[in-house]
């Protein structure tokens, strides 16, 4: 039989191979020990080893070094030697390092690498074993390695919470024994012929030794890591794929009806063996293969046939072909694993692998023969139905879609390439619909309109499902195709339809919201009360100022009483008195500009007078005001249009005439402005809070003493939102005047507030109508924060862009992108912006907090969910998730808890809510998700759970995260990240004490921002460089900020930093080297990255003495941040950093200046800098010149202790306005003589001298 011969060279081969490759490795870890020997000589913490033993150790491991160099053609003398050698080795290690020495094996990183030895040792033994003798093992001896593993397994899966990782591979290994068991009964039975039993014992054979070799490293570990049978599976399924396959057609021609059975089970068993040994050999690959064309191509196949294995068991496939694309499917996973070790070695040995291209080239061709078979002849035609669009806002969706299919298409991801086409088809239908349906009047198409939104949602999901495997199968065939035919069919009635709608007809719908205001009871019946200092304002700007007209814009979201306040004023005393003419004009949604116009004219004359058609309303309005002083109040403008057509007709004469503008809108005011700066209202104050509502409940009568703690505690949870506390004191105005019932109205004043949730809710869905709509999603996502929280800007601009939130185009960077996204929502005053001298932040009002998650909750936009409800959830879940971790609920017992898989969402985020007894949560995610289903996720935010080799790995295959956030315990960036290439934020939080950043970090190609707790360009332990690599055209051209980077001296950091061209933000810590011949007051060559802005530079001694002055700083002139810590500085130092043409903002931290002086004599000076900090600075005397600082604003002294005062020439800088001095009581004096310097020079009291406590 052919198949003899052709087997026994494939085995022998395979041996052969996996020979080669485990000396390769054993050589690896036998200079990796030798390096740690020679690092535990040089360390100061060896007492506790014995060193005697360790030499020992050391000359073992050069003779075994060099027998195995010697040894490559002839091995038959090594099996001998090696063995011999074995035991007396393990032994030694043993006595070494498995008692106290332990500790310094974790220290140094390998505990891993001593253990992996001695496997690579016993696998070479019997991979040698393999080339020279035959199949001498017992029944007994094949099966029993498996029956141990399997009930060592089973002791870990009866555990729910520890098993969610391990059932899988539990549940093939039992299929493989199972498969192996029936085999050797059918042999004993004599059902098998001798000749086919001779192929396959042997490999039989292999896996059983390679199981008993993984159950020794069991023995030697606390237990097995999901990483470790996942390498187990790698190396035992090809070799099962070849005895299945061998079983199943050498054995098909048997007439035994238990050969048949057997035949059966195999094929049945197959699948769940097939998709798990792929999904692992994709890890796999990620982590030791080279990217290239190649493995690309592999990774595509495996892609496919996975969306095919994981719809087998769904009975989509006719019964009697089944079996055939089993065989099918096998065989092509067969020839992908070959390619895969082909191309294992070739990155092993670092050779070229472009020589594979066409052999994966002829794989993929594979794909398309294999597609139209499962149409035409293995697949059952399912019956086709029209998805219904199921939430209501169509534009968002439409947005969102179309931002997600861009991303997918420039995504490069494996899954996208088998779909690509159709991808970029539904792209431009979304686009062409999404154009045509904003621009017209949606009443003239709605069914139309319904009908496209309704196709973009079924082509979303048919794509979506095809990505995460979810009947991906059914979808690739024939649902996604036949989406695409409508989509055609549509695009056709779109065209039609353009030319039938008159272009008069067009309308922009966009902010044309559709649900008018419904105002409230007029504002002479409501209590008013607060705002007294901005009254007064209004006020003073209205009577005194410019001859000229002026605005005097009141801007505020929605609730605040900007209508209220225009009120009080317009009807105050002094106000009616000033003018000729006062009028007030609210601006309705649907207004009609004539008709407001008429309206103003009739106040002005104060008559009902009603005019023709063809009389001119601006005109007459300007003649009834010209040559008069008139206020007019425009009340809750929207737009600048109506802005402009409203006021075209105000005469512009110098009368000291005013206009009050009230807005939510920002960009009204500022485009109306003339000289007074809009009043940004404010919310209510706690005293004005409870005043309001005391009035409206009690009128002119005092609150009892005994309810007016409560009453205040309710004032408090109004948040300082007029609308708020009035629409309570009703609820309390009706109740009697018990304390039982306000400790009721306060313990639920949420509902309260929901049972006129139609008004609240209503003025706030006003202002979001108003958006645009691709800046709606970016307010909606603010609700997914917890209330109150004060949300960072640059991290929200972070996860805004990774989300597929904000729009990417050629004209802007995508922090311009950003701001201008950020800015529409300020503008717009649902967003509350605060700025200090160290971060922005933002945050929304309650009410719009709930606004944004009823309104995210209908549109499927994101939920918030307790890690308790997560057995309850469904794939039905919104796209966005925050589950709510309880550390005490996760310790208990989870087996009524069901894995969640989540498939469609794009975020998840894990908050905790409490801190475990012993640091962070390690790997306790596993327990409720697992990651590696997430396939379309594109934020990922756990940092309080540390991440195991395991979900490491997961991790590694997500390939759309845009964002992650995770916790570490490794040493170097993990090689399954470099997967990972539209990742844009990187954050991890390390335990370990510096991670390596590798050359995994080259594959990040669109990495924008990098903050790892810390990282290092070298290993710190050995100052060796392992950072570069050859390629040096190798940049990462989009990354923006790098965060807790440690620098040590290296004659390689410049062309390291040269790699990142435009890095505008560097956070670094500035090590000093263990090499005393090192230069200590080294400083990295930072002028070679021409676009960094900001620069917080930390240096760090091996003692706790200061460095000695720092020979040179070379900075980038676009520099306008600095911050500089714990460095000694000399005034050469300081002149050189005056030079910065650019910089802002300068900040000293715990620094020592040569001799205790700065002297800024008068070539120094800081042309540009507005803020100067100094905190905790040796610093007695300093001496600065009348242009030294010309246009500082702040100046910040903080515990600096030794300065005697501060230089009186600041007096004369004209542009400074504020001196804060914190612990730093004895320069009050001379802050306050420079405070009256000013004072008396300028003739107002312009300088701000605080003092304060904190920093």
């Amino acid at each position: 039989m052919h198949l003899k011969g052709t087997f026994s060279h494939f085995i022998f081969n395979a041996c052969y191979l996996n020979l080669l490759v485990s000396f390769a490795e054993l050589l690896e870890d036998i200079v990796s020990i030798l390096d740690f020997i020679r690092r535990l000589k040089n360390a100061k913490d060896q007492t506790a080893l014995d060193m005697d033993q360790i030499e020992k150790l050391k000359l073992q491991l050069k003779s075994m070094w060099k027998s195995i160099q010697l040894s490559y053609s002839n091995l038959d003398g090594l099996s001998a030697e090696m063995s011999n050698e074995t035991q007396h080795l393990e032994d030694l290690l043993k006595s070494i390092f498995y008692g106290n020495g332990y500790d310094m094996l974790v220290k140094y990183d390998m505990d891993q690498v001593i253990p992996r030895l001695l496997e690579n040792i016993r696998s070479c033994i019997s991979s040698q074993h393999h080339l020279k003798s035959s199949v001498t093992m017992t029944v007994e001896q094949l099966v029993e390695p498996w029956d141990a593993l399997l009930a060592k397994l089973h002791g870990i899966v009866a555990y729910p919470e520890l098993c969610s990782s391990f059932l899988p591979q539990y549940e093939v290994l039992r299929n493989l024994l199972n498969n192996v068991k029936d085999f050797l009964g059918l042999k004993l039975n004599g059902c098998i012929e001798h000749e086919i039993v001779e192929y396959v014992l042997p490999q039989i054979q292999l896996m059983a030794e390679r199981v008993r070799y993984f159950n020794l490293d069991f023995l030697n570990t606390l237990g097995p890591s999901p990483v470790m049978l996942a390498h187990l599976l790698v190396k035992i399924i090809p070799v099962a794929l070849e005895f299945m396959h061998i079983c199943s057609t050498d054995l098909k021609a048997s007439k035994s009806a238990e050969v048949g059975r057997f035949i059966k089970q195999l094929l049945e068993a197959s699948p769940d063996i097939l998709r798990e040994y792929l999904i692992h050999l994709q890890e796999h690959m990620v982590n030791v293969i080279t990217s290239s064309t190649s493995a690309r191509n592999l990774h595509v196949m495996i892609e496919f046939l996975l969306i095919i294995l994981t719809d087998m068991p769904k009975g989509i496939i006719h019964h009697d072909k089944l079996f055939d694309l089993i065989a099918r499917v096998g065989a092509l996973t067969r020839e992908v694993a070959t390619l895969v070790l082909h191309l294992e070695e070739k990155s092993r040995n670092e050779e070229n692998i472009n020589e594979s291209n066409i052999i994966t080239l002829d794989l993929l061709e594979n794909i398309e023969l294999l597609k139209e078979d499962l149409k035409h002849v293995y697949l059952k035609v399912p019956s086709l139905s029209q998805l219904c669009f199921p939430m209501s806002d169509g534009p968002l969706f439409m947005n969102l879609l179309l931002i997600n299919l861009n991303d997918l298409l420039n995504s490069n991801s494996y899954s996208v390439t088998l779909i690509k086409e159709e991808i970029a088809l539904v792209k431009e239908y979304i686009e062409l619909t999404r154009s045509f349906f904003v621009n017209v009047e949606q009443e003239l198409c709605q069914d139309n309109w319904i009908h496209a939104l309704n196709v973009a949602y079924e082509a979303e999901h048919a794509i979506n499902s095809i990505l995460v495997r979810d009947h991906g199968l059914l979808h690739l065939i024939f649902l996604l195709p036949d989406t695409i035919e409508k989509i055609k069919i549509i695009k056709e009635e779109v065209f039609n339809l353009s030319k039938k709608i008159p272009k008069n007809r067009s309308l922009i719908v966009v902010n044309s919201p559709n649900r008018p205001i419904l105002r409230n009871s007029a504002i002479v019946n409501q209590v008013i009360v607060g705002f007294e200092e901005e009254k007064d304002w209004i006020i003073r700007k209205l009577i005194c100022g410019p001859a000229e007209i002026d605005v005097i814009s009141i801007i505020g979201m929605a609730g605040l009483g900007k209508t209220t306040l225009a009120y009080r004023v317009y009807n105050d005393e002094s106000v009616v008195s000033h003018f000729d003419i006062l009028a007030w004009c609210t601006i309705d949604q649907e207004h009609d500009g004539r008709k407001l116009l008429h309206k103003i004219v009739n106040q002005v004359t104060g008559s009902n007078e009603k005019f023709n058609e063809d009389i001119d309303v601006a005109d007459e309005l300007r003649r009834k005001l010209y040559g008069r002083r008139y206020l007019i109040v425009l009340d809750d403008v929207w737009d600048i249009a109506t802005w402009d057509e409203l006021t075209r007709p105000f005469p512009k004469v110098k009368k000291g005439s005013r206009i009050i503008l009230t807005s939510r809108k920002k960009e009204v005011a500022l485009h109306g402005k003339h000289h007074c700066e809009p009043l940004y209202l404010r919310l209510l104050r706690l005293d004005e809070s409870w005043e309001l509502l005391e009035k409206r409940i009690f009128g002119e009568e005092s609150c009892p003493d005994e309810l007016l703690r409560v009453g205040k505690e309710i004032a408090r949870k109004c948040q300082g939102l007029p609308l708020v506390a009035d629409l309570i004191a009703r609820v309390i105005a009706a109740k009697e005047k018990k304390k039982t019932l306000w400790l009721e109205v306060l313990n639920n004043l949420n509902s309260f507030i929901l049972e006129n949730e139609l008004e609240v809710m209503k003025i706030i869905q006003l202002s979001y109508d108003h958006l645009p709509d691709h800046v709606k999603s970016c307010l909606l996502y603010l609700g997914s924060y917890p209330k109150d929280e004060q949300i960072e800007v640059s991290s929200l601009q972070d996860l805004w862009t990774a989300e597929g939130l904000v729009e990417h185009t050629e004209m802007k960077s995508v922090e311009e992108e950003m701001n201008v996204y950020l800015e529409a929502l300020i503008s717009s005053s649902l967003v509350m912006v605060m700025k200090s001298e160290y971060r922005t932040t933002c945050k929304i009002h309650d009410l719009v907090h709930d606004f944004c998650q009823v309104k995210a909750t209908k549109e499927r936009f994101f939920h918030s969910i307790g890690s308790s409800a997560l057995s309850c959830a469904s794939d039905l879940m919104p796209r966005r998730m925050t589950v709510t971790f309880h550390y005490s609920l996760l310790e208990q017992n989870h087996a009524e808890k069901k894995k969640v898989s989540g498939k469609y969402l794009l975020s998840l985020k894990a908050d905790h809510t409490d801190w475990p007894p012993f640091g962070l949560l390690v790997d306790k995610t596993a327990v409720l998700v697992h990651l590696r289903d997430l396939r379309l996720l594109r934020v990922l935010d756990i940092a309080q759970v540390f991440m195991e080799d395991s979900l490491l790995n997961e991790i590694g295959l997500l390939v759309h995260l845009r964002y992650l956030h995770i916790g570490m315990n490794v040493k170097a960036l993990p090689s399954s990240l470099s997967n990972l290439w539209n990742l844009e934020t990187l954050v991890v939080r390390n335990s370990r004490s510096t991670m390596a950043l590798l050359p995994i970090i080259w594959n990040l190609a669109k990495l924008r921002h990098m903050s790892i707790y810390y990282c290092s360009f070298f290993d710190l332990d050995t100052d060796e460089p392992i950072f570069l690599v050859e390629d040096t055209n190798s940049k990462l051209e989009k990354l923006r900020i790098i965060e807790q980077l440690k620098i040590s001296y290296s004659k390689d950091t410049e062309d390291i930093f040269k790699r990142f061209p435009n890095l505008q933000k560097l956070d670094c810590e500035i090590v000093e080297s263990w090499d005393s011949s090192a230069e200590c007051n080294w400083f990295p060559q930072l002028d070679v990255l021409n676009q960094l802005e900001e620069i917080n530079a930390r240096h760090r001694r091996l003692d706790s003495q200061f460095p000695k002055a720092t020979k040179d700083f070379c900075f980038p002139s676009s520099l306008k941040r600095l911050t500089m810590e714990e460095f000694y500085l000399s005034s050469g130092s300081l002149s050189k950093i005056a030079t910065l043409p650019n910089l802002q903002n300068l900040t000293l931290n715990r620094t020592m200046i040569q001799e205790e002086e700065w002297n800024v004599v008068e070539e120094d000076t800081f042309k540009n800098l507005k803020y100067l900090e100094l905190y905790m600075v040796r610093l007695s005397k300093w001496q600065v010149g009348e242009e030294s600082f010309p246009v500082l604003e702040q100046l910040i002294l903080a515990e600096c202790n030794r300065l005697e005062e501060i230089p009186s020439s600041f007096g004369d800088i004209a542009s400074l306005s504020c001196i804060k001095l914190v612990k730093s009581p004895h320069l009050e004096d001379s802050a306050l003589e420079i405070k009256q310097y000013v004072a008396d020079m300028m003739g107002e009291d312009k300088l701000q001298v605080l003092s304060q406590w904190y920093r």
